[in-house]
């Protein structure tokens, strides 16, 4: 499996899939450091990350839906090329479960996560494949909520954080972050991730992940951000049809 899949059927089945995939398990993931921080630099950083966390834990309590318009960009540095999708995203809580619906536009094709499982829906080719996300169950989650619906201090959980800078996105006003897996799995495939949370509602508008070997990232960008609107349950389900086919993919 390469990177190039992470465009073709979203971060979450990508994921799932990289994971149990042989090919980069010998990989080291680095990340360059910057400057050393001085202590009073480090005190101000760390006081403003626990504030961000707070704020992310406040508004997890009280999460139930999040719908939002993605773009995403895949960079391939080998071919210096991005392959950019649009389209919208949904979650929703139900008791401790997060279920995650991605409909891309272009070309058509629907990727949900819920009970453990990466589901694929391709109209065009009339089939759904589901991926077991099995023992990496947890590590799919992680990834899905970050930033919609997962509490800021359960990041601490799978990544180490830091407090990088406030910046401005489209109009709003964010607070960067960069996270640093734990698992030495989960950085052969993101070495480094950077988060761009809107403090006043403690979800993320923007998201990149590198893969600090191939130099390759991807870049997620939301907007029209809604949150705890209603949404129907039919938005969670694939509009299939009597003959569409059903296809398990392979594990290992």
């Amino acid at each position: 499996m390469k990177p190039i899949l992470a465009h073709r059927i979203g971060l979450a089945a990508t994921f799932a899939l990289m994971l149990s995939a042989p090919w980069r398990t010998a990989a080291s993931s680095a990340v360059v450091p910057g400057n050393t921080p001085s202590s009073a630099q480090e005190s101000d950083s760390t006081n403003a990350l626990e504030k961000v966390l707070d704020q992310m834990d406040a508004a997890a309590a009280s999460f139930r839906t999040t719908r939002a318009n993605f773009e995403w960009d895949q960079y391939q540095k080998v071919i210096d090329e991005t392959d950019t999708q649009k389209g919208t995203v949904y979650y929703r809580r139900s008791g401790k479960e997060i279920e995650m619906m991605a409909d891309i536009t272009d070309p058509p094709k629907s990727v949900l996560f819920n009970n453990g499982k990466v589901q694929v829906w391709e109209p065009k080719l009339n089939r759904v494949t589901t991926y077991e996300a099995g023992k990496n169950r947890e590590a799919v989650e992680s990834f899905l909520v970050l930033g919609f619906g997962g509490g800021g201090h359960d990041m601490l959980k799978s990544f180490q954080l830091r407090y990088l800078d406030a910046e401005k996105i489209d109009g709003v006003e964010t607070v960067k972050l960069e996270l640093i897996p734990k698992s030495e799995r989960v950085r052969n495939l993101f070495g480094q991730i950077w988060l761009w949370i809107d403090p006043a509602r403690g979800i993320s508008v923007q998201q990149q992940f590198f893969d600090t070997v191939s130099g390759d990232y991807r870049l997620a960008k939301y907007s029209n951000i809604e949150v705890n609107q209603k949404i129907p349950d039919s938005v969670f389900k694939f509009k299939t049809r009597s003959d569409t086919q059903f296809l398990a993919a392979p594990k290992g």
